[in-house]
């Protein structure tokens, strides 16, 4: 056997011999869509987390919003900084459950892959102008699927996808690496969103009931230690993926809490009405001209309806290249004459 092989080949053996019973064996993978010659360096799984990482949607993230709508402060989180934090919340209870850690980072990497911009408001502007059932997770599915890659796809295995899309919602991952993605994303949020929220003068830490901080812990790195460690107590060596009651309670009261003090807050969404407003008109705009659309999304809508195709084009944009077309199209541009 060739030393490369030999790699890859040590990967899978470590994997056989060192995690749980209840962890999904990158050599038990379902497999892709379409066979590929196995890397000879990496893993199926580590194959996946890269094709995620190199993407040109994976690159957008960094440009598109979490809480706050194009924030200009340099610390506030964007879709991509929440995707790297789930990504290490999810690696570190994977690896504390001695579960496939590349199969979590890779589904943790993809879960917001196909995010719209502007955060939930632009998911709520496709919902009206496009799909009532359409969702964030169902796009970073087709994203991976269908659009990536000059609309030839990721062809990313079966796991990885079933992860992705099954990362919010009511349905759960056929896998307990993606189920950890689901709590994961959780976890994240909910504490950065907070910290965010205390940085843009929101919220006070001491807002916080006290009964959820004497469980949960006074500050984020707490909060987070405590949410992780508990689901890794009460996890170990089940065949499910669970957060302590008490802990769960504790986290379920925080996230209401985040609702009602920042995710309903007039402030912190005064501008969502407009980002809304903005896609929806944009939606009709490319509804009525395609032809303006870039190839991909002119050439997919010779098989797929032209709506199908304007929601994936408007889904894939940045938030501050949305603004930039919109004001293209729609903000008179001022006279500039010669000077005499």
């Amino acid at each position: 056997m060739e030393r490369s092989n030999c790699i890859r080949e040590l990967f899978l053996e470590n994997e056989r011999q060192t995690l749980s019973p209840y962890a999904c064996l990158t050599s038990e993978s379902r497999g892709r869509e379409q066979y590929q010659t196995p890397c000879e360096v990496r893993t199926d799984f580590q194959r996946d987390r890269d094709r995620i990482l190199h993407s040109q949607s994976f690159r957008r993230l960094m440009y598109k919003t979490q809480v706050f709508l194009a924030p200009t402060g340099d610390h506030y989180r964007t879709r991509m900084t929440h995707t790297l934090e789930v990504t290490q919340v999810a690696r570190i209870i994977a690896r504390g459950l001695r579960l496939n850690e590349d199969l979590t980072e890779a589904a943790a990497l993809g879960h917001d892959i196909g995010h719209t911009p502007f955060g939930h408001a632009g998911e709520f502007a496709m919902q009206k102008c496009y799909d009532p059932s359409f969702t964030h997770y169902k796009q970073s599915l087709r994203v991976v699927e269908r659009l990536e890659n000059d609309g030839k796809g990721m062809n990313l295995t079966f796991e990885v996808r079933d992860g992705i899309v099954n990362h919010t919602g009511k349905n759960m991952a056929s896998t307990l690496e993606g189920v950890i993605v689901k709590y994961a994303d959780r976890i994240a949020y909910i504490n950065h969103d907070i910290d965010d929220a205390c940085r843009a003068g929101i919220l006070s830490p001491d807002d916080i009931p006290v009964g959820i901080r004497n469980i949960l812990g006074n500050g984020y790195s707490e909060r987070i230690n405590t949410m992780v460690t508990s689901i890794i107590r009460e996890s170990t060596g089940k065949p499910y993926i669970k957060m302590e009651e008490e802990v769960q309670t504790a986290a379920d009261g925080l996230r209401e809490f985040l609702f009602e003090r920042v995710y309903r807050n007039p402030v912190a969404k005064s501008e969502e009405s407009k980002a809304q407003e903005m896609l929806i008109r944009l939606f009709d705009h490319y509804v009525r001209h395609p032809e303006q659309m870039p190839e991909l999304y002119r050439n997919n809508c010779e098989t797929e309806p032209v709506e199908r195709c304007v929601c994936d084009f408007l889904s894939g944009m940045t938030d501050r290249y949305a603004i930039e077309v919109y004001s293209g199209l729609y903000i008179p541009k001022v006279w500039k004459g010669p000077q005499i």
